[in-house]
């Protein structure tokens, strides 16, 4: 899901280009958006919103250094709005001071309050899951995140590696559940199992089970929709196709998700516009858009989730607050490093 056109080349571009806008008037009816998400998802999305509202999307690609940028654009930012993945990178923005609460009754209506900063700093716009990629003999149900250290899986395992944020935000997630010491414990047991050394991307734990390098191995439950789709090519249509996918959960708990999300810019020259954009994407039209172009759950409940997504089974999140595993992330990060999980 690549634009033809470098992001950073595009991201420059567009923001030159809103740098000689005035604040309002010409841009009356225009939303500036700085994403980190990439542009095919972005695209279907914002050209939706503009036919019906009328309303344009300007939109600067950023790879990262979203609140930094912001920041240091200041109080004459074009920013409107702040899309992103991750709940630490909506957290950061918060922290960087460069946010303004959402007011919008259908926002609260549409998403649940688990998934909308206390204060209405940002709100989230779709869910991932950390689901259990396992080869098709092992017919696994009721599978625990804690399972994966059990010696049974002693070099079965594959798993990209631990300091990416898909993996220490679930490692924060074990910590804001157990405390570090038994975080500590369960991380060193499934670096014992390991088959390979700790690295790669999410679809190559499909790729290696299909390969018989693993067994299993955790990965994100929207790659499950860009291989099977055949969105990926071949080759990971196949990987895809080999593969069992469980909805792992907390022991007494349920399974961890991430977010995308949003915020309202601290100094939007264009605050209602971007409100309505922001009610438009957790619209049921928006919802479906966003499950259909990313493969990703929807944060309101009854809008349409792809096909190949429902097919792995009713995803249950655990109920930890998205805030309080976000404070663990460098507890995480440093946790990854003290047992050598990708040495």
């Amino acid at each position: 899901m690549h634009s033809r056109f470098s992001p950073a080349h595009l991201g420059l571009a567009v923001a030159a280009a809103l740098t000689g806008l005035p604040a309002s008037g010409a841009l009356a009816q225009s939303v500036n958006l700085y994403t980190t998400r990439e542009a095919a998802l972005i695209q279907p999305l914002a050209e939706a919103f503009e036919k019906k509202s009328g309303i344009k999307i300007n939109t600067v690609f950023l790879k990262d250094g979203l609140a930094e940028r912001v920041a240091a654009e200041g109080a004459n930012s074009p920013a409107d709005l702040l899309m992103a993945v991750d709940i630490g990178n909506l957290v950061d923005v918060v922290d960087k001071g460069v946010t303004q609460p959402i007011t919008s009754p259908a926002i609260e209506a549409a998403v649940p309050a688990a998934l909308r900063d206390p204060q209405n700093r940002w709100v989230s716009l779709s869910l991932r899951a950390r689901v259990l990629y396992a080869g098709k003999d092992q017919k696994l149900t009721g599978f625990t995140y804690d399972d994966l250290a059990d010696p049974k899986w002693k070099g079965k395992v594959c798993i990209r590696s631990g300091q990416h944020p898909y993996n220490t935000a679930l490692i924060a997630h074990y910590i804001a559940r157990n405390g570090e010491e038994k975080a500590e414990a369960w991380l060193k047991g499934v670096k014992a199992n390991l088959a390979r050394k700790a690295g790669g991307g999410d679809r190559e734990v499909a790729r290696d089970i299909l390969g018989g390098i693993c067994e299993v191995g955790f990965a994100n439950s929207y790659y499950v929709g860009l291989m099977r789709s055949g969105a990926g090519g071949p080759d990971q249509k196949k990987w895809g196709e080999a593969i069992d996918v469980v909805l792992p959960t907390f022991k007494d708990g349920g399974t961890h998700v991430n977010v995308s999300g949003a915020a309202l810019a601290k100094n939007a020259p264009n605050k209602d516009a971007a409100v309505k954009f922001l009610e438009f994407l957790v619209s049921d039209e928006g919802q479906e858009l966003y499950a259909r172009q990313n493969f990703e759950f929807p944060v309101k409940a009854g809008a349409k989730t792809d096909p190949i997504i429902m097919g792995l089974g009713t995803l249950k999140p655990d109920t930890v607050s998205l805030l309080e595993v976000a404070k663990h992330r460098k507890a995480a990060s440093l946790l990854v490093d003290k047992v050598g999980f990708d040495n």
